[in-house]
């Protein structure tokens, strides 16, 4: 029992520095062919957004808010897997599932 004990509490301390590591790594998407980028963090904060001027056209806001909403999207899907690149096996219940 003891063993098991140490297991999870090692497995918790993976999992506590690698969710500080995705914190702290930024994953960029874009849109637009590189027109709109978009930057996240591995836990999903968006932390900077890039736009070509010469996509602003004030006749055509909606094709610039699609391509901000799809740049951040890609962003975001590639947090997603990065996180699941990093946690691998420990975000899918670690020990096996014996603790959950």
């Amino acid at each position: 029992m003891q063993a098991l004990l140490q297991q999870a509490q090692s497995m918790q301390q993976q999992m506590a520095e690698a969710q500080q590591q995705l914190a702290e790594t930024q994953v960029t998407g874009n849109a637009g062919n590189g027109l709109v980028t978009a930057t996240v963090t591995g836990g999903g904060d968006l932390v900077n957004l890039a736009i070509d001027p010469k996509i602003v056209d004030p006749e055509d806001i909606e094709t610039l808010q699609d391509l901000v909403i799809a740049a951040i999207k890609d962003a975001n899907v590639k947090a997603q897997q990065l996180v699941e690149q990093k946690l691998g096996p420990l975000a899918q219940g670690g020990l096996g599932g014996l603790l959950g």
